[in-house]
């Protein structure tokens, strides 16, 4: 088995960033094909986001096979894009992201951990539910994307200990 390891994208190559943006169109392709004719975001968004925010990227035999965003916001950082490898998932990946990004997030300061997902995706609940984050309302869903299905965002959030 090859192992996989978990670390800050500064910490691991520059090139990695371009990667990372595939395995997101790619998680979130595979995810949201029924929800969206478009890719989830482009390399210059791509590039921006690494500037204002930190990624962890899961690397396997030199490949990126899953990513997460988060952003330090004082007590309340936000965890968005996670993705992991159509390949690859149902393997315990995400939980391991989300896991580290907490982690790194706690160590900073952080005492909360918020993030939101689209209420059409029926399967994410629950696993934010087994990881201890609730509900704590809705937001309009991002004007102009023009979804196929009418939608809105769910936030939920869990405290960092």
């Amino acid at each position: 088995m090859i192992e996989t390891s978990v670390a800050l994208a500064e910490e691991i190559c520059v090139h990695s960033r371009g990667r990372s943006g595939a395995v997101i169109n790619a998680a979130f392709r595979k995810a949201e094909s029924f929800l969206m004719d478009r890719e989830r975001i482009d390399v210059p968004t791509v590039r921006g986001l690494f500037r204002s925010s930190t990624f962890l990227l899961a690397e396997e035999d030199g490949a990126v096979i899953g990513c997460v965003q988060v952003e330090l916001r004082g007590e309340r950082s936000y965890l968005g894009l996670l993705s992991v490898d159509p390949g690859c998932q149902k393997a315990g990946l995400g939980s391991k992201l989300m896991t580290a990004a907490e982690q790194y997030c706690a160590k900073a300061g952080s005492r909360f951990m918020d993030l939101r997902i689209v209420n059409v995706r029926k399967e994410l609940p629950d696993f934010y539910r087994r990881r201890g984050y609730v509900i704590t309302g809705t937001a309009p869903f991002t004007p102009g994307l023009n979804p196929k299905l009418p939608c809105h965002f769910v936030n939920m959030s869990k405290p960092l200990t």
